[in-house]
């Protein structure tokens, strides 16, 4: 099977692959546009990180970053419109593949500034400023799913934005997201916004469960808990499509679906394998389902256009077996509450040093051109 037929494959059951990564030089190089045509990609994800990456190792911001150091720019304002630039130019080459789909692919993710994580009121400024500065009607502004994340994910849906809602971990968080999606969506009606343009994800982590909970089971030492490694992040993806089959099919959804609404579609991310013990292409294989995202690195997609396999829908029906594995985590001696806000606390201070690194990036670059 040829590299197009392994991704073509994957797409055909039901999976929009997006490529977790977005760069300038993708951009003129034609790259992004490659990856579109011939290797199935219908979406891009990008976060601080991303970015610093991007401009510390390429020349292709050479000419704005002298022209904003010539006026002054601040630290802040550079940022602003150096990744605005970049997600604007991602969404027009993703217009045709936006327009093809009705709206439900084609999409570009932005995220607001994370140190605003914990501001509901701050987090929905930015939410809204970003929506009018990029200007674009397949753009996602990345919202985190935090306690204070939720009622600005609700506001922000309810002015109209597409949200990408991120750092999702738990099931029972996950459920608030929904409930949060629905809500922005009855509120978006009863300000006038038509819903057919709107549109969500919902960011659901995966390789990053079995980080945390493999050094657990590790510590443990038990030959029962080292049985249960790289089992939990699977098992808790699919409790959450099984969640998400519930909440979408329910009378609630139905309403709005009747004025135009879609569903908001779980994104498996974080689908890079950290543990070199494992298959490159796990959190792919073993989550093919339909109506789902999965927001690759580069490397894995690589991976699995060169060896993966699809074998049909992998998660319906998988719930029951899946809670299995949660009731042996917790015989053995994992608090998985304590687990998922250990995730949720680590990845916030995780998206808050990649803003400062993004910060410190472009500053080195300013005060270069100066």
């Amino acid at each position: 099977m040829s590299t197009h037929e392994r991704l073509a494959a994957l797409s055909a059951a039901g999976v929009s692959i997006w490529l977790d990564d977005l760069s300038r030089e993708r951009l003129r190089s034609g790259n992004l546009r490659e990856l579109i045509e011939d290797w199935n990609v219908v979406g891009v994800t990008t976060n601080p990180t991303i970015f610093a990456g991007a401009l510390a190792n390429g020349e292709a911001y050479t000419d704005q970053v002298r022209e904003l150091a010539a006026r002054g720019a601040s630290v802040a304002d550079a940022v602003r419109e150096i990744t605005v630039a970049d997600v604007q130019q991602a969404c027009d080459v993703f217009s045709g593949t936006w327009e093809t789909t009705g709206g439900v692919d084609g999409r570009v993710s932005l995220e607001v500034d994370p140190t605003l994580a914990r501001d509901t009121d701050a987090t929905v400024a930015e939410a809204l400023d970003l929506w009018k500065a990029v200007d674009r009607p397949n753009l996602l502004v990345k919202i985190p799913a935090t306690e204070q994340g939720l009622p600005a994910i609700t506001r922000a849906l309810a002015e109209g934005v597409s949200v990408n809602v991120t750092l999702i971990f738990s099931v029972e968080r996950y459920r608030r997201v929904m409930e949060a999606y629905l809500d922005g969506l009855e509120q978006a009606a009863a300000n006038g916004h038509p819903l057919a343009p709107i549109t969500s994800v919902a960011s659901f982590f995966v390789s990053r469960v079995d980080t945390e909970i493999d050094a657990r089971l590790d510590k443990i030492g038990t030959d029962e808990a080292k049985a249960l490694r790289g089992k939990a992040g699977v098992a808790n993806s699919r409790l959450a499509y099984a969640a998400f089959r519930e909440v979408f099919s329910g009378e609630r959804y139905s309403a709005l679906k009747a004025k135009g609404a879609k569903v908001q579609r779980p994104l498996w991310a974080s689908t890079g394998v950290k543990n070199p013990d494992y298959s490159d292409t796990l959190y792919v294989t073993e989550l093919v389902v339909a109506d789902t995202v999965n927001t690759m690195p580069e490397k894995t997609m690589k991976a699995f256009a060169d060896h993966g396999e699809t074998h049909g829908d992998r998660v319906t029906g998988t719930g029951a077996q899946a809670q299995e594995v949660f009731d042996a985590l917790e015989r053995v001696g994992i608090d998985l509450t304590d687990v998922f806000l250990t995730l949720e606390n680590e990845g916030v201070e995780k998206f808050d040093k990649s803003w400062d690194e993004l910060g410190t990036t472009v500053q080195e670059q300013l005060d270069g051109a100066r």
